[in-house]
């Protein structure tokens, strides 16, 4: 049986993991931490959203970053501190702005097609993670930035999303605790919301059921690859200063997140992931007025970039900004405080009293496209770089290389999930 290793246990490598037992394959998951969705997928937005799919690779967002880069609350921060890698990203960034329409599009194929797999395998596997299928609702305050949305808006139905524009009253309708002076907003009734958490760690269970083996609290310190035979994963146990462990495997998919970089250059191949800082707050809905008072509809507040998640009965999450300060997983008031105080205006019924707040690195590629697809060395394949989208997109990307893989070990012209084909391909990832 063909071995894989799939480096990392968040949202990527765990839905890779499980579609590439499916396919028969033998697969050990490595990660740092000692259980699975312990970094990037432990506290996310919540949101599954082909109605979020539109790249930040536009003259707006550039002026943006320049606008806020001292002002410590901006919802986009760019630490001014410079390196080569955040120059070199940013420049990559920048140029990317060319295929601003045809990505957007892309990416909105891509998160239509996830829907099924990733709800799919929760239904195979028998386990809930807090789904909430009620929509998305994005409200708008200025009419600049609802003009701006309607703009995209055609994009995402090239895409072949239904987003409807609604005004102030169907607002109220459709989610009557939030409170604002509305112009108007769009409403995707097929997205939907769920814990990032849950998921992640109920089908890592479902992988270990079905023969995979997880080896956790093991530091990948190198992987190593001829060409020919196979890749070499050089693990310790993390904390330990022992000699690292050396495991060979016929193949290896890096879905490793921030460190995917570093892996690829091992490999002999140029991933331009750069760490973009999220930050998110769950708060626990301790008393009735609060459960009453928070949203049930998950929301995208596109002045403020903060979006809402309800996570059962006593949870409602919130998370927003983007900060571009390397590999810092620092929680800062000042990034907090501005989720909490939004949460007050937005929905004076809900109690802040008890907040958890949390960070995490997304893994962004320069043109915001995943990196899906084989490395220049036989063995040697990349599932990362999905930025905001890790959760909305991973379950088809994770089917699209499970199907590159199983078609480079057969020998056979690679292919990827029928409804994916040719999305990625144009797009120079």
């Amino acid at each position: 049986m063909t071995s894989i290793a799939v480096i990392g246990a968040g949202i990527t490598g765990i839905t890779t993991a499980y579609k590439l037992i499916q396919r028969g394959f033998d697969v050990t998951v490595f990660d740092r931490q000692p259980y699975a969705a312990m970094e990037t997928s432990f506290a996310n937005g919540g949101q599954l959203s082909a109605s979020n799919a539109e790249v930040w690779n536009q003259p707006s967002t550039f002026l943006k970053g320049i606008k806020w880069m001292l002002t410590k609350d901006a919802p986009l921060l760019v630490n001014p501190k410079p390196s080569w890698h955040k120059l070199s990203w940013m420049a990559e960034f920048v140029l990317a702005a060319r295929n601003y329409e045809q990505n957007t599009i892309a990416t909105t194929k891509l998160a239509i097609a996830a829907r099924a797999h990733l709800l799919d395998m929760a239904e195979r596997e028998g386990f809930s993670f807090d789904a909430e299928k009620r929509g998305i609702l994005h409200v708008y305050e200025e009419k600049g930035e609802f003009a701006h949305a309607a703009k995209v808006n055609k994009l995402l139905e090239k895409g072949g999303l239904k987003r409807t524009a609604v005004g102030p009253e169907d607002i109220a309708a459709i989610e009557p605790t939030i409170r604002g002076n509305f112009v108007g907003g769009f409403f995707t009734e097929s997205d939907f919301t769920g814990d990032i958490h849950k998921y992640t760690s109920n089908l890592a269970e479902a992988c270990r059921r079905h023969g995979a083996r997880l080896a956790f609290s093991a530091d990948v310190t190198r992987l190593q690859s001829d060409g020919e035979k196979g890749v070499d994963v050089f693990w310790r146990k993390a904390g330990a200063a022992t000699e690292a462990t050396r495991q060979h495997f016929d193949a290896v998919v890096v879905c490793a997140g921030v460190a995917s970089r570093r892996f690829a250059a091992q490999l002999g191949d140029r991933v331009n992931v750069y760490p973009v800082k999220g930050y998110s707050i769950t708060v626990n809905l301790t008393d009735a007025e609060s459960r009453a008072g928070a949203p049930m509809v998950s929301l995208l507040d596109d002045h403020a970039k903060i979006v809402t998640s309800r996570l059962g009965a006593d949870r409602l999450r919130i998370a927003g900004t983007a900060e571009f300060s390397g590999e810092n997983r620092d929680i800062k008031d000042a990034r907090i405080r501005p989720l909490t105080e939004w949460c007050r205006t937005r929905f004076p019924g809900v109690s802040t009293s008890s907040v958890i707040p949390w960070a995490g690195l997304r893994p962004m590629m320069p043109n915001m496209m995943p990196k899906v697809g084989q490395g220049r060395r036989a063995g040697v394949f990349y599932n990362t770089g999905h930025g905001h989208l890790g959760w909305t997109l991973s379950a088809i990307t994770a089917e699209m290389i499970a199907a590159e893989v199983a078609a480079a070990k057969s020998r056979q012209p690679r292919a990827s999930a029928p409804e994916a084909q040719g999305m990625l391909a144009t797009h120079g990832v």
